[in-house]
């Protein structure tokens, strides 16, 4: 199932079109804000606006799923949160590709990609060392 987009997370899930990744940063304190809302949860103001990310992080944790729970889901597959490189506890649920599941390791650096899919850009890790290398 893909993301409802609405007026608060559109820039999100539509911001991979140019291959970068993009999140709300606070314009008065600066902390960036993930999910979307519409307040700073740190000094209260609602003076947020998309900013563009590294794409860079590492793997904090992860599972790898053996059940495809729709069709044209190929397993296994790996869920990661992926700890963004921008702020201390700035993390991401998503998918880890472009690897095999038991190569898969906690502290692992990833960089950003995008699967399309309708309107949708979903943003998915792949190995650094794999982009670096091509």
């Amino acid at each position: 199932m893909l993301p409802r987009l609405d007026d608060l997370n559109r820039f999100y899930w539509t911001s991979g079109e140019d291959g970068v990744l993009r999140m709300l940063r606070c314009q008065d304190c600066s902390l960036w804000v993930h999910p979307p809302q519409p307040v700073c949860p740190k000094c209260l103001t609602k003076h947020l606006a998309p900013e563009p990310l590294s794409g860079r992080g590492t793997v904090f944790s992860y599972t790898v799923n053996e059940k495809a729970w729709g069709p044209g889901l190929e397993v296994p597959y790996v869920i990661g949160v992926v700890r963004l490189d921008e702020q201390d506890g700035l993390q991401l649920t998503t998918n880890i590709c472009g690897i095999a599941s038991d190569q898969v390791h906690i502290g692992m650096r990833v960089r950003v990609t995008f699967d399309h899919d309708e309107d949708i850009w979903l943003p998915m890790f792949e190995p650094e060392a794999m982009r670096n290398a091509a």
